[in-house]
């Protein structure tokens, strides 16, 4: 059983930053695919980012962050990052942590390939 934790949202200001933090606990962190999601009130959940397990540089951005968001992971912390700057307004949403422990063809934009989820940590933009 994995459990996932974030940390790091709140509110800020349009053009600020901030880093969300996924902790993992259980299992082997370091051969996991890790996203992140995220949920606006009224919307569907979408994809932001992912992060392959066996390569770090193989790395999956949204069209609508790539170039003003970063993920990365820190296998010895058991931890994944997303550094998010130049946030906007319609960034504001429910940031959701994802685990993807099974074996195969990974599909990293495909929330139906994971199969852990964190709670979710706010994140909002103000203008």
């Amino acid at each position: 059983q994995v459990q996932l934790v974030e940390s790091g949202g709140g509110l800020v200001q349009a053009g600020g930053s901030l880093r969300l933090s996924c902790a993992a606990s259980g299992g082997t962190f370091s051969s996991y695919g890790m996203g992140w999601f995220r949920q606006a009130p009224g919307k569907e959940r979408e994809f932001v980012a992912a992060i392959l397990n066996w390569n770090e540089e193989n790395t999956y951005y949204a069209d609508s962050v790539k170039g003003r968001f970063t993920i990365s992971r820190d296998n010895a912390k058991n931890t994944v990052y997303l550094q998010m700057n130049g946030l906007k307004p319609g960034d504001t949403a429910v940031y959701y942590c994802a685990a993807r422990t099974r074996a195969g063809v990974f599909a990293p934009r495909a929330s139906y390939d994971y199969n852990y989820w964190g709670r979710g940590t706010q994140v909002t933009v103000s203008s």
